[in-house]
C-alpha cells in the first residue's frame, strides 16, 4: 500500500505498526515549542504529555511510561541530560531523543555516552525529526548530519580522545568551579565535601593531565572551552587565587 495512511486513517507502511505503538512524551520549556511538536507528531505517535522542566519530565516519564522521550537539553531546574541519566538510572526503558539548539558535538557526544538514542538540532526539518523518530522506534540511533555527518561512532571516539576525559567526573567538577573563581573552601561547601579533598581532586587532576601549576591548569581549561564565558580571576596564574594552597 502506498498511501502513508490506509482507510482507517491509520499510518500504514513498513513503519506502521511500530508508530502505533509508540507513546512519546515531550519536553521543552517554551510551549509554542510544545505545541508545534504535538500538531507534527500526533499524526503517526501517540503524544501521551508534556512536560515543561526537568523534573516534570522525570514524574511524567515515571506516570506515563513512554516509549520515547523527545527533550530539550536546556530547561529550568533539572536540565534534559540529567532528567535523562535520573530516568535511565531507575530503569526507565523509554529512548531518549534530545532535539536542541546546542550544535556543540561534545554535548551530542555526551547525550549518547549517557544512553541518548538520538540527537537532533532544532533547526533540522520535520521531515528530518519525523524519519529520526522512525529509526528510534525501530531501535536505531540518529545524529544530525550537521554534526560529525551524522557518524555516531567518529562523534563519540572523538570526545573519548579528549584529555578532559581522561579526568573522572568529580575531578572535572571541581577543576571547573576552581578555574571559574570559586575559592577552594567554596568548592567544599557546594560539593558537600572537605576542602583537602578538593585539593586531592584537582592534584590528581594535574597529574592525569600532566600539568604543572596553577597557569597550567589555566591553560588547559581555556584551550578545552572549561572556563565558559568569564575569564579566570586575576591573581590565578601567579599562584595566587582560588587555586592557590590546599587548604
Amino acid at each position: 500500500m502506498s498511501d502513508k495512511h490506509n482507510a482507517m486513517g491509520q499510518p500504514s507502511g513498513p513503519f506502521a505498526i511500530v508508530n502505533q505503538l509508540c507513546r512519546v512524551l515531550l519536553a521543552d520549556d517554551h510551549e509554542l515549542v510544545l505545541d508545534m511538536l504535538r500538531r507534527l507528531l500526533e499524526r503517526e505517535f501517540e503524544v501521551v504529555g508534556a512536560a515543561s522542566d526537568g523534573n516534570m519530565l522525570v514524574r511524567l516519564a515515571r506516570e506515563l511510561t513512554p516509549d520515547i522521550i523527545l527533550v530539550d537539553v536546556v530547561m529550568p531546574g533539572l536540565d534534559g541530560l540529567e532528567a535523562g541519566k535520573a530516568l535511565l538510572a531507575s530503569g526507565s526503558s523509554a529512548k531518549l531523543v534530545y532535539l536542541t539548539m546546542e550544535t556543540d558535538p561534545d554535548l551530542a557526544a555526551q547525550t549518547f555516552a549517557a544512553g541518548a538514542s538520538a540527537f537532533l538540532l532544532k533547526a533540522s526539518s520535520a521531515a528530518e525529526l519525523e524519519r529520526a523518530l522512525r529509526i528510534v522506534a525501530a531501535g536505531g540511533r540518529y545524529l544530525s548530519p550537521a554534526i560529525a555527518n551524522g557518524d555516531i561512532d567518529a562523534l563519540c571516539a572523538s570526545h573519548a580522545a579528549k584529555p578532559a576525559n581522561r579526568l573522572s567526573p568529580r575531578e572535572l567538577e571541581v577543576v571547573k568551579l576552581l578555574v571559574a573563581g570559586m575559592p577552594m573552601k567554596a568548592v567544599a561547601r557546594q560539593l558537600g565535601i572537605a576542602p583537602r579533598t578538593v585539593a586531592f581532586h584537582k592534584y590528581r587532576a594535574m597529574e592525569a593531565l600532566g600539568l604543572q601549576g596553577n597557569s597550567g591548569l589555566i591553560d588547559f581549561a581555556i584551550r578545552h572551552r572549561l572556563l565558559g564565558p568569564k575569564a579566570p580571576p586575576s591573581g590565578v596564574e601567579n599562584g595566587g587565587g582560588p587555586l592557590a594552597g590546599s587548604a
